[in-house]
Order: structure tokens, then sequence, then C-alpha cells
């Protein structure tokens, strides 16, 4: 089955159409030993592909940090006068947040400057989970897990069904596939909890239960390659 080289390598996890186009271009990428050009199809199964310097040069600069967000930081670099989480991890300031994780929230956010990554985890397709234990003031019902799980209505429209378990009377435990602004929050809004501590403790296949706030960790190219083709594959 041939298949253009720009969306091969993009469901691959290798790179973002975009680059593929434009190393394409350039003449940086060969098929079977011969410069391809921008709309070339190839056979997977029989064609071999390789790069030049400026492509694999252009891959080894793309890197992914799992960090710890602290509580009372935003995980934007529109500051609007408030603490950002580049605060936290300067070194990474050339870095770009993947997703976002409210300010009065913590736990685990991605950052990394592949575009395959931010794609993957916050894709319209919605297909990465990301898991959460929030404390909350009242007391948590069966009906109210049971609510989360089946779909709530909110302002913006319903969300998906999701995974909402009480893990004791104060706090439970959910996982979600959206990204909208303050999901969770409102969710728990809509079942009439107040929210005391929300937490994000895993993003698809990473977790760190270990890690604390401020602490971070690069994430492996075995799961960032598990995590793109995840969130980049489409029913057929």
């Amino acid at each position: 089955m041939n298949i253009r080289i720009e969306k091969y390598l993009s469901e691959q996890g290798i790179m973002s159409r975009r680059e593929a186009k434009r190393f394409l271009a350039s003449g940086d990428i060969l098929v079977n030993g011969s410069i391809a050009q921008p709309g070339d199809k190839i056979d997977p199964t029989h064609d071999t592909m390789t790069y030049s310097n400026a492509v694999n040069e252009g891959l080894e600069e793309k890197i992914t940090v799992l960090v710890y967000k602290p509580r009372g930081y935003i995980s934007s670099k529109d500051t609007d006068g408030h603490k950002t989480i580049f605060d936290v991890f300067p070194q990474f300031a050339h870095l770009n947040t993947v997703g976002r994780l409210d300010k009065e929230s913590e736990g685990l956010i991605l950052l990394s400057n592949d575009g395959m990554v931010t794609k993957a985890v916050t894709g319209k397709e919605h297909l990465l989970e990301k898991e959460y234990v929030v404390e909350v003031r009242e007391r948590i019902t069966p009906s109210m897990m049971k609510k989360m799980s089946e779909g709530i209505k909110l302002e913006d429209g319903w969300t998906l069904p999701a995974q909402a378990s009480r893990v004791s009377t104060h706090t439970f435990r959910i996982v979600i596939k959206e990204g909208r602004k303050h999901q969770v929050r409102r969710m728990a809004n809509a079942c009439n909890l107040t929210v005391v501590s929300l937490k994000r403790v895993r993003i698809h296949n990473l977790i760190a239960p270990k890690m604390l706030p401020g602490n971070f960790k690069y994430v492996s190219k075995e799961q960032l390659h598990e995590l793109k083709e995840a969130g980049n594959s489409r029913a057929q």
C-alpha cells in the first residue's frame, strides 16, 4: 500500500508533516537512494528511506521532559505578573508546555519542542488518557462517580465518558481524554463538590509516583515512540 511520505513520517511519530515537507523540499530525504520530492509516495513494506545529516541532527535536537508542576504556578509563558512553570524549570525555557495544568493544580506536565508530542497529547482525536487524583470538601457518593463516568453537561457541551472512582470519603480518581479548560474542576462543581486539591498523576504511559513538586526527568525514546504512536493513530 502506497502512502505519502509526509503522512507516513507523521503517523510513525518520526516528524510532523510540516517538518517532512521542509526536509523533502531541501532534498534531505531519500527513498531507495534517490532524493524524494514533496508529495511522493512510498510502500513502507518494500521501500527504504534514509535521511541526510541535517535531518538526523534536527531529530536529535528534539527534547521532551516530564516535570512536576508545583501548585501556584501557571503553565504558560504569558506571565501577566504571575510565576510560571519556567520559573521552576528555567533550564527548559526554550521548550513549550504540552497542554495545560491550571495554576491551582499540581502534577505532571510535559515540556517539549517536538511537535509530534504536542499533537499526540493535545490532538482533537482525544486518544490519550490523563489521570487525576482529586480531594474535595464534601462527601463523595457513588452517584457522583457514576455521573462523571457517563458524562456531564457543561456550559460548552457534554463531556466524553470518563473513568471515575472513589478512593476515600473525600478523594476520587478520574481518567479523562479531553483537555477542556478547568474540565475536572467543572465536572466536580457540577456534582456540587468543592475541590481542595487536584493532582495530575499520569499522562498516557507516563507516570512518576515518586516525583515531587520541582522534580523532572527526561522521557525515554521508547516511551515517546509509544506515546506518539498511540496519540496519532486513527480509527480506519
